[in-house]
């Protein structure tokens, strides 16, 4: 069984039905990414799997365990992390607390933890002492994931993370998602801009309707003829 083994789900939102049967895998230290249209269900399918939505079908195991009943605090327990795409951070407080907030499982010294995170995003450690609701999205974003990492998870899952950055910040953004899973961190993203996500994917896939139509490496989901087509733009 993968890492992460979220097979055959069936959910959504009380009585409708958002995901079909989906199935998503995740490989220790991959990167992999869930891409499709507007309302195709990526975003239900990470919630689904962080336990923030119940499933009326199918299952999710993590390193083999069942975790369906477990509630996504549990979860965060087992080595998951989540960042959702709005209200991320917490604005009136400094960079350098909103990391502290990310270790408040932790019971030993994370700091060792923080200065890697500052190594990985330097203008967090320049400005960790400003209020985070002063920093750009890029930078808030940049708070987000890693007060996320600051649980020391085994598999970080992020919704949308390059949603309204300008193409430069976007293109530094998943050079750090790299330079992340170079540390053995498994990384399940939900991403509008397929083609960026799948160049740096080890694994993609596509959902329409709640359902998978295509799941392949990154590199052959952009070289499918169809896929190109239909998702990437030609």
């Amino acid at each position: 069984m993968s890492f992460l083994s979220a097979q055959n789900m069936t959910g959504g939102y009380g009585k409708a039905d958002i995901l079909h049967k989906c199935s998503i895998t995740v490989e220790k230290g991959e990167i992999v990414a869930i891409v499709g249209p507007n309302g195709a269900g990526k975003s239900t399918a990470m919630k689904a799997i962080f336990g923030m939505i119940e499933l009326n079908e199918g299952s999710v195991h993590l390193e083999n365990e069942d975790i369906n009943k477990l509630t996504p605090q549990q979860r965060v327990r087992k080595g998951m992390s989540f960042v959702p795409q709005n209200q991320n951070v917490f604005t009136t407080m400094t960079v350098k607390e909103n990391l502290e907030i990310g270790a408040y499982l932790r019971n030993d010294n994370f700091s060792s933890t923080m200065d890697q995170i500052y190594e990985l995003f330097p203008v967090l450690h320049e400005k960790r002492n400003q209020a985070a609701g002063e920093l750009s999205g890029g930078q808030r974003q940049q708070v987000a994931v890693g007060r996320a990492l600051m649980t020391e998870p085994t598999l970080l899952m992020l919704d949308e993370p390059t949603a309204g950055v300008s193409p430069i910040v976007m293109g530094e953004f998943f050079d750090r998602i790299l330079e992340i899973r170079k540390t053995g961190v498994a990384i399940l993203m939900v991403e509008q801009n397929a083609q960026q996500a799948l160049a740096v994917a080890d694994k993609g896939f596509v959902l329409v309707n709640g359902k998978n139509k295509f799941n392949d490496t990154g590199k052959k989901l952009l070289g499918n003829p169809e896929v190109r087509r239909s998702f990437l733009g030609g």
